[in-house]
């Protein structure tokens, strides 16, 4: 069993590369199933869940080679249609391949998903929308099994601007007959990446990015946010600034420095950050994935800040972490409370999921003592090569092997 032993203290300085976006890596690794031949993506990151992503690929028949953070997919055969639970369970994007399967190969089985445990994400949304577009879909010994003779075009109104209906609604309009029109669809950065991408292949889509998409037949926020705990200096180089719009106003409101340079955004903190508010919601409002990094962010802030989340509702199952480490948060129901207080005590704390973990990290660094986390597989499946990043910019971070029966829990 690995924990990450974070020092707490030191102030983050310097420039890091900011990896690929994980939500649109994974996706785009799911879409290259629905043409035949290879496709190269770049600019991968060399984290667990996408390895995981080509491990499905590679069940379905696909060939999958890596070269550093380029990545090579073979679908020119599939020889399978069933991603099985071994592989989706430890991932929910798995389930991107149900458009791009049943797109392709007219059928489809994919096992219901697992994931982080932040709540219910439920999969209506995409099995009525492909059922408008003419398939037959039901559930089978814990699988989604999907068929059709020939997908066509139909007007959809998704209830919930679900970014993983709209992707998976996208990829499977692509091969269907006629036109398929997606309102209310979502509008997060990854949605215009898959569009281009498609379009690449060959396919014609507009509206992505807005509320209606028509179909013819996307870790800065992290840096960021450690940057203003630690009153540090960081140059985030790659990263978009268009796609942050609202989170780094909030930065900027809790006292940062924002610089928008070209290819990079520079995020810089003086003293002590303030209290803000703030409520997650559907792009372009502050995501849902920045919530725990911004709590943690808080917890030493001057003031009192209040955090609402609106999508998830059991994303606060991390506040118990924080409170372990001398963080004042009180949560009810959908809200919580943040009293900053002057510095963090170390503890060991658990890794709850991917964001929680960077919270934990972001938490240690401004903590007295040195701080065990553990569960790292989470951070692992989301960020790539992170302790080595930290160290770099100044932090003291190691990975160590201890055994299991020393838990402390």
């Amino acid at each position: 069993m690995e924990r990450l032993l974070v020092t707490g203290g030191a102030r983050l300085e310097g420039a890091v590369v900011v990896s690929g976006a994980k939500n649109s890596a994974l996706k785009l690794m799911a879409a290259a199933l629905l043409a035949p031949g290879r496709t190269v993506l770049r600019n991968v990151p060399r984290i667990q869940d996408c390895f995981t992503m080509g491990e499905v690929l590679e069940h379905l028949g696909a060939g999958v080679a890596w070269d550093g953070n380029t990545v090579t997919i073979d679908a020119t055969t599939l020889t399978s249609v069933e991603a099985p639970y071994e592989l989706v369970r430890r991932m929910r994007a798995s389930t991107a391949v149900l458009g791009s399967l049943l797109a392709r190969a007219g059928q489809a089985r994919v096992a219901m998903p697992g994931g982080d445990e932040i709540g219910s994400r439920p999969i209506d949304l995409h099995i009525a929308g492909l059922r408008s577009m003419g398939a037959h879909v039901g559930s089978e010994h814990g699988f989604l099994v999907a068929e059709t003779a020939g997908l066509r075009g139909a007007a959809i109104t998704l209830d919930y601007p679900s970014v993983g209906a709209t992707e998976n609604l996208m990829m499977a309009a692509v091969r269907a007959g006629g036109t398929t029109v997606i309102d209310n669809a979502a509008r997060e950065p990854e949605i215009a990446d898959i569009a281009a991408f498609l379009v690449a292949m060959g396919a014609r889509i507009e509206g992505a990015g807005t509320n209606t998409i028509e179909i013819d037949g996307v870790g800065a926020g992290t840096w960021a946010a450690a940057a203003v705990a630690t009153g540090g200096d960081l140059l985030l180089e790659h990263a978009r600034a268009d796609h942050l719009d609202l989170f780094l106003t909030k930065l900027a409101d809790a006292g940062a420095l924002i610089d928008r340079i070209e290819d990079g955004i520079r995020v810089r903190q003086v003293g002590r950050g303030r209290a803000i508010d703030f409520v997650t919601l559907p792009y372009p409002g502050v995501a849902t994935d920045f919530q725990p990094i911004l709590m943690a962010m808080l917890a030493t802030a001057e003031g009192t800040s209040i955090a609402t989340e609106n999508v998830f509702e059991s994303r606060f199952l991390y506040v118990d972490e924080l409170r372990r480490m001398g963080a004042d948060i009180r949560t009810e129901g959908h809200h919580a409370v943040i009293r900053g207080v002057p510095r963090l005590s170390a503890a060991p704390v658990r890794a709850l999921d991917i964001r929680a973990g960077a919270a934990m990290v972001i938490a240690a660094l401004v903590a007295d003592g040195v701080t065990e986390i553990s569960e790292l597989h989470h951070l692992d499946r989301g960020y790539e090569r992170f302790e080595d990043k930290l160290t770099h910019l100044g932090a003291d971070v190691r990975r160590v092997s201890v055994p299991a029966t020393t838990e402390p829990w």
